[in-house]
């Protein structure tokens, strides 16, 4: 096979992870392991979470396939972690730095996609227990937050029109 196959399968993992990671957000993370998830919604002291061992659950699976992919000349598996780590960066990312701050890099942001994504991911911190949750995904969000965004923006910029409200 050729690398663009390759390389397209590591781009349809990546696009394949956000349905997985919002039903394991929704069904592991606010089910029966809640108990490593619960610390994350609620006031934590220090830097570090129960939460945080979700990485190493993710991280796994992405190891062992570009390791054992590697092992054995098994393209295909590699390319599958590949996709998986590529996700698990892009999670990091957008979760741990741009949502949460935890490394203070892109604070103020401008952009429409950050402001609706900090947003949908503020809704789903208002609860603060695992039931009646909203947005577990991470990087697509739902229009009624790119709305409410666009209604902060057309009030700042004196140009909203409740009239216009769908």
């Amino acid at each position: 096979m050729s690398l663009i196959i390759y390389i397209f399968i590591a781009i349809a993992v990546f696009v394949l992870m956000e349905p997985i990671t919002w039903f394991t957000h929704k069904y592991v993370m606010h089910g029966f392991l809640w108990y490593l998830h619960e610390d994350h919604h609620k006031p934590a002291k220090g830097f570090f979470e129960k939460n945080d061992a979700f990485f190493l659950i993710f991280a796994i699976p992405s190891w062992l396939c570009i390791m054992l992919g590697s092992m054995y000349q098994n393209c295909i598996s590699v390319s599958i972690g590949a996709g998986i780590a590529l996700y698990g960066f892009a999670y990091f990312l957008v979760h741990e730095i741009i949502i949460h701050q935890r490394f203070k890099l892109f604070a103020k942001s401008s952009s429409r996609y950050v402001n609706a994504i900090r947003w949908a991911h503020k809704m789903h911190h208002k609860h603060l227990e695992k039931e009646d949750g909203e947005s577990f995904g991470m990087l697509i969000i739902a229009k009624k937050y790119w709305d409410k965004i666009k209604r902060d923006e057309a009030i700042k910029n004196n140009t909203f029109n409740p009239t216009e409200v769908h």
